[in-house]
């Protein structure tokens, strides 16, 4: 998809300087790829303390070989 944005050339240069992209694009994909796992991670972070998951996994597994 073409997109016009309007982004600071030594901000450009170093996002390409830091991917080691060979184009712009490229560049910009790779950092908006981090970015987004990044925040994806610290959003299952902030949810650390808030669910309680039991470490039943084999329990579980034994259960279903039971049944089938």
């Amino acid at each position: 998809m073409r997109t016009t944005l309007n982004i600071k050339d030594d901000t450009i240069k170093k996002v390409i300087q830091i991917t080691g992209a060979k184009n712009t694009s490229r560049a910009i994909n790779e950092a908006l790829d981090v970015f987004i796992r990044e925040r994806q991670i610290q959003g299952l972070l902030d949810l650390r303390g808030r669910l309680h998951l039991e470490d039943n996994w084999k329990k579980l597994r034994e259960m279903e070989l039971d049944e089938g």
